[in-house]
């Protein structure tokens, strides 16, 4: 009887769908659930506040009506919410982020992380795993504080957890740095540090070595995790959408010489080298404000810039193509924006620009996601149901 019942609760993760199930919390345009399905996952519960992001996200995926719900996530009732293996929360950055305001967690928009813990707390089977994502400030936000307090809260919880930073470099041409922690209810626990120390350094970065040795009084459950795939040399033409050089969207030539003017002499240099070569290079421009005169600078190691939000207080990316006698500019599209962030062609995009602009510069990519389902995710999962097992047989 008592193994019947454990057979039950463990299906329960599973069933009705034959696949590992999750609840994703700040789902945003869906970006998480493209990654984890392509693992083997089914998204049972979805949550965003943001109406025109449900509007992004249930254009590609039909089914949304029935699971997402569009509220404030201190509104959610617990007891609406499937049992499941897994909840994640990319809670927002703007309080963390250094392009943002500092807030910190208990700022006006990522204190939603309360919003979430507040559900798992009142949750009656919570979820065994749950996965956070966030900037880099996180890490060093009130001085450490903002981040400690988040592994408290989860350890409160029940939940010891592993962290690590991965790149989104690694898979697409895109700079993008971000932490993720992991957490696990785990009847053996494994803190030790050397676990941690030794692994890759494609997995951590200085800032998050220095933030775990600092609080290692908190509940750690480290892991072996594999490297990262070695980064490889991208080429922005992998995702540059094809624009007739008649599109209204190529800038004018006024325009295109007022930010070659913008440029400094190495960058001028640099673009100028480019356009006598047969073949187009692709280069993404910022405008920046240096020594009190506003700049044109290049990025010159074929990855695009992270991608951010309005919001977030960054302005959007810039093109330039270079080659072929000819010197183009023009704003990155919002295919574009998707691509870089892994997303399939088939994923409809907006007719409104800055709609389909905040929902991707907003979102995860979605081969880190992968990546951390295949080589994470998925094997805690198969551990903890061999351990229920066990312990019950």
């Amino acid at each position: 009887m008592v193994k019947n019942k454990v057979l039950a609760n463990v299906n329960e993760w599973i069933n009705p769908y034959g696949k590992l199930t999750y609840a994703e919390y700040f789902a945003g345009i869906g970006l998480v659930r493209l990654g984890l399905e392509q693992a083997g996952w089914k998204v049972v519960f979805s949550n965003d506040w943001s109406y025109s992001k449900f509007e992004m996200y249930s254009a590609h995926f039909k089914d949304a009506s029935e699971h997402y719900k569009v509220q404030d996530i201190f509104s959610i009732c617990p007891a609406d919410i499937p049992n499941t293996l897994l909840a994640t929360a990319s809670f927002p950055c703007i309080d963390l982020s250094l392009a943002g305001n500092l807030g910190g967690i208990s700022g006006q928009h990522s204190s939603a992380f309360w919003g979430f813990t507040q559900i798992l707390d009142r949750q009656v089977n919570k979820p065994k795993l749950v996965m956070l994502e966030n900037v880099v400030g996180w890490l060093t936000s009130n001085h450490g504080q903002d981040f400690r307090i988040t592994i408290q809260e989860l350890n409160r919880l029940g939940y010891a957890c592993d962290v690590f930073a991965i790149d989104a470099s690694h898979f697409v041409p895109q700079s993008r740095l971000r932490i993720f922690v992991v957490g696990v209810q785990a009847p053996n626990l494994n803190q030790d540090i050397f676990i941690f120390s030794k692994r890759s350094s494609s997995l951590k970065t200085k800032a998050l070595e220095k933030v775990v040795v600092a609080n290692l009084d908190l509940h750690w459950h480290f892991w072996e995790i594999p490297s990262l795939p070695d980064k490889i040399e991208f080429d922005l033409s992998l995702v540059v959408e094809n624009i007739p050089d008649n599109d209204d969207r190529w800038w004018h030539e006024d325009e295109v010489k007022r930010h070659l003017n913008m440029m400094s002499s190495v960058n001028l240099a640099y673009v100028k080298g480019l356009q006598d070569v047969l073949l187009y290079s692709y280069c993404p421009m910022y405008r920046r404000v240096r020594e009190g005169r506003q700049r044109a600078e290049l990025r010159k190691d074929g990855l695009a810039g992270c991608l951010r939000t309005a919001k977030g207080g960054s302005s959007r990316q810039m093109l330039v193509r270079a080659g072929q006698g000819t010197i183009k500019m023009r704003l990155m599209t919002p295919r574009e924006y998707a691509r870089l962030q892994g997303v399939p062609d088939d994923y409809p995009i907006p007719s409104q620009v800055n709609q389909a602009l905040t929902g991707f510069g907003d979102a995860v990519c979605v081969p880190v996601i992968v990546w951390i389902a295949e080589n994470i995710l998925n094997p805690l999962a198969k551990s903890l149901q061999e351990n229920t097992l066990v312990l019950h047989h």
